[in-house]
């Protein structure tokens, strides 16, 4: 089993910054990939950003590429969400997940992941 708890979500407004932290636990091993998805009211949930164990990042080019970084920290369990220039349309719950072994799913696909934060709320005003 895995633990995932996301922290540094707040009520910012828009141009300011962000960073989201989301720290594992409860399994040695390194995930495979974790990602961030968002889920703002009345919208499906979204894919955001992936990080690789072998490092590798990807992102939702269209949404926030050149905006948003995902990075990690080995020694602490944490993937990070550095979130700049923030905009209006950023406001979701923030969720990170975890996939432990690898998946025929792609990267961006939900189903991929196995484990789930709880979600930490970014709200951006104009």
């Amino acid at each position: 089993q895995v633990q995932l708890v996301e922290s540094g979500g707040g009520l910012v407004q828009a141009g300011d910054s962000l960073r989201l932290s989301c720290a594992a636990s409860g399994r040695t091993r390194s995930p495979y990939s974790v990602a961030w998805f968002r889920q703002a009211p009345g919208k499906e949930r979204e894919f955001v950003a992936a990080i690789i164990r072998s490092g590798s990042t990807i992102y939702n080019a269209d949404s926030v590429k050149g905006r948003f970084t995902i990075s990690r920290d080995n020694a602490k369990n944490t993937v990070y969400l550095q979130m700049n220039s923030l905009k209006p349309e950023d406001t979701a719950v923030y969720y990170c997940a975890a996939d432990i072994d690898g998946s025929y799913y792609p990267i961006a696909n939900a189903g991929r992941y196995e484990y789930w934060g709880q979600g930490t709320q970014v709200t951006v005003s104009s």
